[in-house]
């Protein structure tokens, strides 16, 4: 496939450096993993790669857009702002902020936090490295002295015990 096609048949034209990037990682992962093997096995595993490759990149983006979407909605409207480091501290900018919302906000990080203390110590130290620290699956792994497929399971179960327990609580984000 011609290489703007299919930067635009993945990203569109928005995302023309993401493209890229994911077809570098995906040639360094075939190189890495199977220069050995005979030059007529290289095309399909070039594309079992980046298949791969293009899928973990969209599910590690929509958990890291819901997380991001849930915790803003908790923070005030600062359009510059991180949300993680909005929500612990009070600013006095937002006028509109009411003391209700204030005491709603806090209990509403208060029970989260109280979720992520319930995790199993693996869960949370996968979830937290993952979301809180964006570190990438690779890295948390290394980190964490364990294989990044342990990684994805552990930061997965901790997002379902964590949306299912504040669903529980009557918490909608």
């Amino acid at each position: 496939m011609e290489r703007r096609a299919f930067k635009q048949a993945l990203f569109g034209t928005q995302n023309e450096e993401t493209a890229l990037d994911l077809v570098q990682d995906a040639m360094l992962k075939l190189a890495e993993s199977y220069g050995d093997r005979p030059a007529e096995e290289l095309p399909m595993l070039f594309q079992r790669i980046l298949q791969n490759g293009i899928r973990d990149y969209f599910r590690r983006s929509k958990v890291r857009n819901t997380w991001t979407t849930l915790l803003s909605s908790l923070a005030p409207d600062d359009e510059g702002s991180d949300p993680l480091e909005t929500m612990g501290g009070n600013s006095g900018a937002n006028t509109q902020e009411t003391p209700e919302s204030r005491f709603t906000q806090g209990q509403v990080i208060a029970a989260i936090e109280a979720e992520l203390a319930k995790l199993p110590p693996r869960q949370r130290e996968a979830f937290l490295m993952r979301y809180w620290e964006e570190l990438d699956v690779a890295e948390t792994a290394a980190a964490m002295g364990c294989s990044e497929g342990s990684v994805k399971t552990h930061c997965s179960r901790a997002t379902h015990t964590l949306a299912a327990a504040l669903k529980a609580k009557g918490i909608t984000l």
